[in-house]
C-alpha cells in the first residue's frame, strides 16, 4: 500500500517541535535585544517545562513562548496558557537556585504568529 501523502502523526509532532524550538530561539533573540539577559532555555522540571528564565533588572521573568498559525488566535491562546503548571515550574527553578530567592520575579507571555513582530505581554498572570 503507498503512503499518504499527508504527514503521519509522528512526522507531525517533530515539525511542532522543530517550531517550537524556532519559536523560542526568537523570543530569547527578541528579548536579548530589549537587554533581557538568558538564564535558560526550556527548564525541565517534574512539573513540566519553562520556555525561557530570563532577568533584567534584577528581576527573574518566566516566560512562555505561544507560537500561532494567525494572530486572531493570541486571545484564545492566553486564556488557554496553564498557569498552574508554569508556577509549579517556576518554584522548582526558584528552589534550584537559592542565591536568587530575594529577587523579585514574574510571568510574561511572547505571542509570534508570521508576518508580525513579536509582542510580549509583561506580567502577564499573577503568581497564584
Amino acid at each position: 500500500m503507498p503512503r499518504s501523502p499527508s504527514k503521519t502523526p509522528s512526522e507531525r509532532r517533530i515539525a511542532a517541535e522543530r517550531a517550537g524550538h524556532r519559536g523560542e530561539m526568537l523570543a530569547a533573540l527578541f528579548l536579548q535585544l530589549k537587554f533581557y539577559r538568558l538564564r535558560e532555555r526550556r527548564f525541565k522540571t517534574p512539573m513540566g517545562e519553562i520556555d525561557l528564565v530570563v532577568e533584567r533588572a534584577g528581576i527573574i521573568v518566566f516566560v512562555e513562548v505561544k507560537a500561532r498559525a494567525r494572530n486572531a488566535d493570541e486571545h484564545l491562546t492566553h486564556a488557554a496558557i496553564n498557569r498552574r503548571r508554569i508556577t509549579r515550574a517556576a518554584q522548582f527553578w526558584q528552589a534550584r537556585h537559592p542565591a536568587e530567592t530575594g529577587k523579585d520575579f514574574r510571568f510574561d507571555v511572547i505571542f509570534l504568529a508570521p508576518g508580525r513582530w513579536p509582542r510580549h505581554l509583561i506580567n502577564a498572570f499573577p503568581a497564584a
